[in-house]
């Protein structure tokens, strides 16, 4: 098995745009280095899919940090929007607002979609887990919610594992 590459430095140095529930803030995906990150792309705040995958990782939130992993979330949608979401669902977690599509296009998450007969291009949801030497340990493409965010946990706890 081929090692992974850590993410370019561009990737990881990208000035992002966080807001949670203490509101909004700057960041980089470097400043999670030495710990597991769970980075989850979803096409869009307040719509039924996005809040249930939403709520189900907030739901494990503490299982993933007892296990030294954080978790940001990742859309198109802008920073007050984000904050509003995270207000209304009661995350614990922070959402990236990434308009540019600065990280969705570094991890290849932009895809042609049809919604009704009619084509569009979206974020094909989508969730990374990246290890402590920013390293991307495993991927998931075309995620079906139900049951996604214990099958992340479930992935984290292997890789932990000595």
């Amino acid at each position: 098995m081929a090692t992974a590459k850590p993410l370019p430095r561009k990737v990881l140095d990208a000035p992002l745009a966080l807001a949670g529930k203490d509101g909004t803030r700057e960041a980089t995906l470097s400043d999670h280095a030495g710990r597991w990150l769970v980075l989850y792309f979803y096409p869009k705040d307040n719509t039924p899919g996005c809040t249930t995958e939403g709520r189900d990782f907030a739901a494990l939130l503490p299982k993933f940090r007892k296990l030294g992993a954080d978790i940001l979330g990742v859309s198109r949608d802008s920073a007050r929007s984000h904050q509003n979401f995270c207000d209304k669902q009661g995350f614990g977690f922070e959402l990236v607002s990434d308009p540019d599509e600065t990280l969705c296009n570094a991890f290849e998450v932009i895809k042609e979609k049809q919604l009704y007969g009619r084509k569009y291009i979206g974020i094909e949801r989508s969730t990374f887990l990246i290890d402590p030497e920013s390293r991307v340990a495993q991927s998931w493409r075309g995620v079906k919610v139900p049951g996604h965010a214990q099958a992340v946990l479930d992935a984290l706890t292997s890789h932990r594992k000595p």
